[in-house]
C-alpha cells in the first residue's frame, strides 16, 4: 500500500525520537520513500547519520542552507511529499503549528505545505494535559490535521500516563489509512462507550467500573479505516477518539436520546456499559445520614438501548454489535444475550477481578455470531479494536 509513496518525516526534539528510526525502517520495508527533517532538539536524541543511513536520503536540518534555498528548497520539500508525518510531535511543535509560527525548517515546512499532515504527539503527561496543549490540539484537529496516539504508559521521566508516542507500527497503520480512502469510507458508524451515571441525589450516583478504553479504541480504528464515526460516551476516563464526532452524555436515558438522534447508520456498536437500573425517585437534595435510620431505594429499569436498536423494524443498521461483560459462563451467557437482544454479534469478555481486564489495557474476547463463537487471544485493546474493525469492513464488502 505504501510502494513509492513519499513521506516527509519531521523528527521533533523528544526522547521518543528514538522510535523514529524504527518507523523509518518499517516504512522503507513497505516501499515508501522517506525524506527526513530533524529539528535542533531532535538531533540531540538521534544522530543525522543514523537517520540518513536508514532512510537512504539526505537529512534536512537548517532553513537557511544556501544550496537548497537558492531554489526555495523548503517549498519544494513541503509539497513534493504525499504525506507529512511529525513523529514525535512535541508540545513546542504543536504550539508552533497552532500559532502559525515559522522560525525553523520544520515549522516553515508545516506552514508552507498543502499536503495532509499526520501528528504522533509525545510528551510528559502533565504537558499533554495542560490547557494550552489541549487548546492547540483542538485547533489542529479543526484544521483537519490527522493524529495518532498518544498512548498510556511509563515515561522516561518516571511518570505514568497519557503522552507516550504511538508505536511505529501504529503510526505505519495510520499512514496507510491516511494515504487511502479506506475500506469504510462513506460508511456511517455509531459507537457507544463508557459507563453511565444514574443520580440518586445531587452528590451520589449509580455507576460501574468501565473506563471506556475499548470503545474509544474501536472508534479510533474505524476512523482510520475511513468511517464517519459518531461516538456517544458516558463519563469515561479514556481519551476521546480523534476524528470522530463526540457526543457526551451522563445517564442511560440521555444515551438513548443521543443514539436515536444519530440513526440511521450502517453499523451500530454498543460498547457502553449502560446501567440496567436507576433510582425510581431522585432526591433534589442530599440524603442525610441519620443515626439508626437506613434509607431504602426503589429502582426503575432503564430502556435497553441495544435491544431497542436491534429490534427496529425500519432503518435498522445493517450490523448491530453488542458487548457482554461476564464473570461466569462467558460464552453461554453471551450467546443467550445475543439471542435475547436480537443483535448480529456479541463481543464477550471475562471481567472477573483476577483478569484485570476492566479498566486495564488488554482484553480477551469471544466474538459470538449466529454461526460461531470465536475466541481471540489476549491482546491490547487497540489490537482488539483493529481486528473488529477489519471484520466489519469484510462484512460490508
Amino acid at each position: 500500500m505504501l510502494i513509492d509513496k513519499r513521506i516527509l518525516l519531521i523528527i521533533g526534539g523528544g526522547i521518543a525520537a528514538y522510535k523514529s528510526l524504527d518507523l523509518i525502517r518499517r516504512l522503507r520495508e513497505r516501499g515508501a520513500w522517506v525524506t527526513p527533517v530533524v529539528t535542533r532538539g531532535g538531533a540531540e536524541f538521534v544522530t543525522p547519520l543514523s537517520i540518513s543511513a536508514l532512510a537512504g536520503e539526505k537529512v534536512y536540518r537548517d532553513l537557511f542552507d544556501l544550496t537548497d534555498e537558492a531554489e526555495m528548497g523548503h517549498i519544494q520539500l513541503s509539497r513534493s511529499a504525499d504525506l507529512v508525518v511529525v513523529a514525535p510531535a512535541t508540545a513546542d511543535l504543536l504550539a508552533k503549528m497552532a500559532g502559525g509560527h515559522a522560525d525553523d525548517l520544520a515549522s516553515t515546512l508545516l506552514m508552507a505545505t498543502d499536503t495532509p499532515v499526520l501528528l504522533a504527539p509525545a510528551m510528559n503527561v502533565r504537558m499533554w494535559e495542560h490547557p494550552a496543549t489541549r487548546r492547540n490540539m483542538a485547533m489542529l484537529r479543526a484544521d483537519g490535521v490527522g493524529v495518532v496516539g498518544p498512548n498510556d504508559g511509563d515515561m522516561a521521566c518516571g511518570e505514568y500516563g497519557l503522552g507516550r508516542m504511538a508505536e511505529p507500527m501504529e503510526i505505519v497503520s495510520a499512514i496507510e489509512w491516511a494515504l487511502s480512502e479506506g475500506p469504510l469510507t462513506g460508511r456511517r458508524v455509531l459507537v457507544t462507550s463508557g459507563p453511565t451515571h444514574e443520580p440518586i441525589d445531587p452528590v451520589r450516583y449509580i455507576a460501574n467500573r468501565s473506563s471506556g478504553a475499548q470503545g474509544s479504541a474501536i472508534a479510533r480504528a474505524l476512523v482510520r479505516m475511513g468511517a464517519d464515526v459518531v461516538f456517544v460516551t458516558g463519563p469515561a476516563d479514556a481519551p476521546r477518539p480523534d476524528g470522530a464526532h463526540v457526543v457526551e452524555v451522563e445517564t442511560a436515558s440521555e444515551m438513548l436520546q443521543a443514539v436515536q438522534g444519530v440513526l440511521p447508520v450502517d453499523v451500530a456498536i454498543f460498547a457502553a456499559a449502560v446501567a440496567d437500573w436507576r433510582a425510581a425517585t431522585r432526591s433534589d437534595s442530599k440524603i442525610k445520614k441519620l443515626a439508626g435510620s437506613i434509607p431504602s431505594m426503589e429502582f426503575a429499569e432503564n430502556t435497553d438501548i441495544l435491544a431497542s436498536v436491534s429490534q427496529m423494524k425500519k432503518d435498522r443498521p445493517r450490523l448491530v454489535i453488542g458487548f457482554a461483560a461476564e464473570t461466569d459462563d462467558v460464552i453461554a451467557n453471551a450467546t443467550a444475550k445475543r439471542e435475547r437482544k436480537g443483535c448480529d454479534w456479541i463481543v464477550a469478555n471475562d471481567v472477573s477481578p483476577e483478569t484485570g481486564i476492566m479498566g486495564g489495557s488488554e482484553n480477551a474476547v469471544v466474538l459470538i455470531s449466529q454461526e460461531s463463537a470465536e475466541s481471540w487471544p489476549r491482546m491490547g485493546k487497540d489490537e482488539v479494536a483493529q481486528r473488529l474493525a477489519e471484520r466489519i469492513a469484510d462484512v460490508l464488502g
